[in-house]
């Protein structure tokens, strides 16, 4: 089990990190959320030891993870960490980049392992390719590899899909952490994207003015958000009556008391998003149709819990 205890943090005097206390037990998969400075990078390389603590401790288990004050060498043997910056070696293969953290003693199972995380990044058809010609996107995959090539028992994964290609993220996303459930391993990532946290985090921390706003499951802080900040990171929303509502949950109906004004429309795929003018404010929802601008809407809130 991860213990994060009151562990506070600056740089030059300047706090980035204050009181911070959360725990993860084995096996889960923690999504870390805030604003761009909010901390959550370096939440992550305090948990694995990067920096020295200005207050608090960090346990996994029974060791307390220090920092470079303590160890010679960053970091420990249970514990991977992969950031935005994939310090791979560019002139050898995919393959042999993941195999490299390998026993070279039991060639079999070497080979097996590889290939077992070939196929949970997608890479199988990479295998042979040496890095140094890879996309930044498939560089993040053997990133990724590498770092459950010993299957840690717990990894830290600061934004671990932000350089992968639209059509390749869902897919991945589900192999690696289904690989991670599968395997027991528990997953403290940062992310700025819904779709790392929706259907794969057990909990939800959001990291607000330096400390933690809130912990709680993602279904619950989706369908109760609290702050503009967690309304905002599942999608657009509106603020009315001192209520959130998503864009989804205001429909078109024939006669209420939301009267509103259509003024652009926004092509989304199998809907349209209209943006309308209600009570001199700007309002947001969702069509199937295009509407017309100028044109007067009646709308109704029906909120759907998950």
């Amino acid at each position: 089990m991860l213990n994060v205890k009151n562990l506070t943090f600056s740089y030059d005097k300047t706090p980035v990190l204050k009181d911070i206390s959360f725990k993860a037990q084995q096996g889960e998969n923690i999504a870390i959320i805030g604003e761009s400075g909010s901390g959550k990078s370096t939440l992550l390389k305090l948990i694995y030891g990067e920096y020295d603590l200005y207050k608090g401790q960090i346990f996994w288990k029974d060791t307390e993870i220090l920092g470079p004050n303590y160890n010679l060498v960053i970091g420990y043997e249970f514990m991977k960490y992969v950031s935005q910056e994939f310090d791979l070696m560019p002139f050898i293969t995919v393959a042999e980049n993941i195999a490299k953290h390998l026993s070279r003693f039991y060639p079999e199972e070497r080979q097996q392992r590889t290939e077992e995380l070939l196929k949970v990044v997608e890479l199988e058809a990479f295998a042979n390719v040496k890095v140094k010609t890879l996309s930044g996107g498939q560089k993040q995959r053997v990133a990724l590899a590498r770092a459950l090539a010993k299957q840690p028992e717990i990894i830290l994964l600061d934004e671990p899909f932000s350089h992968i290609d639209n059509f390749k993220k869902q897919s991945l996303r589900r192999s690696v952490f289904k690989y991670l459930k599968d395997k027991n391993i528990t997953c403290i990532v940062a992310t700025h994207d819904k779709e790392d946290v929706l259907g794969f985090a057990d909990k939800m921390i959001v990291l607000n003015e330096n400390k933690i706003a809130v912990n709680d499951s993602p279904e619950n802080l989706y369908n109760n958000p609290k702050t503009p900040l967690i309304a905002s990171f599942f999608g657009e929303f509106n603020q009315i009556n001192n209520e959130f509502i998503y864009a989804h949950q205001l429909k078109v109906v024939d006669n209420s008391n939301l009267n509103a004004t259509v003024t652009k429309c926004y092509f989304k795929g199998n809907y349209y998003l209209i943006e309308a003018d209600l009570n001199g404010g700007k309002v947001f929802f969702e069509h199937l149709e295009l509407l017309k601008k100028n044109a007067t809407v009646f709308l109704s809130i029906e909120k759907n819990p998950l």
